[in-house]
């Protein structure tokens, strides 16, 4: 695995693992909701002061980003989506 997709992967679990939602992180890190998503989807390269940042907000060792996952170990699921109201489906008649 690819060193961009590594942190991106470690992200993700360490922050879905803890419940904390994408804007929350980014909010508490400093960083633009955006450049988040971007990072997990390995379309954005952080900086090393950038990690450390992320790895200090999350309560981890900046090495935490760079585990190898174990084999077969599947991609961290999303948090359940928190802005969208649930609405009740009304029946047609």
């Amino acid at each position: 695995m690819k060193a961009r997709a590594l942190v991106a992967w470690n992200v993700r679990r360490i922050r879905v693992d803890r419940g904390i939602p994408q804007e929350q992180l980014a909010y508490d890190a400093g960083i633009d909701r955006s450049y988040m998503s971007g990072l997990e989807r390995q379309s954005e390269n952080p900086t090393i002061d950038l990690l450390d940042r992320l790895a200090e907000t999350l309560g981890v060792h900046l090495s935490e980003f760079f585990l190898q996952p174990p084999k077969g170990a599947p991609t961290p699921k999303t948090l359940p989506k928190g802005r969208k109201s649930v609405r009740s489906r009304r029946k047609k008649t």
